[in-house]
């Protein structure tokens, strides 16, 4: 069970960091546009979309590093539901961009996008090491 665990870590991890490091290339992300304008609301518009984009491309990197390391797991798991919870805010800021189709309940592609994140949030509490956990060993690479 422990080597699926960390087989789970792991691939957060890489996605973490893919995902975060394209986001340091202007128009290489998919999610950049969506990513930049959500951050920049998030930070009130105190700072601008493309700063935001970058600190939010550093907050990434940061989560999937975290999620690689054997003693940094738990604060990449906070960390990144955190950052999972933000993902969900374009439904509310952006709902003319999230929705869309025959009704105003279908999810457009970027609604779907969004909506996946369901399935790494579950993943992360499944990994996330408790007590028990901790007594019988961290996970090991």
């Amino acid at each position: 069970m422990k080597k699926k665990l960390t087989a789970l870590s792991i691939s957060i991890g890489i996605i973490y960091l893919l995902f975060g490091g394209l986001k340091f290339f202007p128009n290489l992300s998919p999610a950049e546009s969506i990513g930049s304008n959500t951050a920049s609301m998030l930070c009130g518009g105190i700072l601008a979309p493309t700063i935001c984009i970058k600190l939010l491309a550093l907050l990434e990197i940061t989560i999937g590093l975290l999620l690689l390391s054997n003693r940094t797991l738990k604060i990449g798991i906070l960390l990144a539901f955190g950052h999972m919870v933000m993902t969900f805010t374009p439904f509310i800021f952006f709902p003319e961009l999230t929705f869309g189709g025959a009704d105003t309940f279908t999810p457009s592609l970027l609604g779907q996008y969004i909506l996946k994140n369901i399935i790494i949030i579950c993943a992360l509490v499944v990994i996330y090491p408790t007590k028990q956990d901790e007594k019988m060993t961290t996970y090991s690479y």
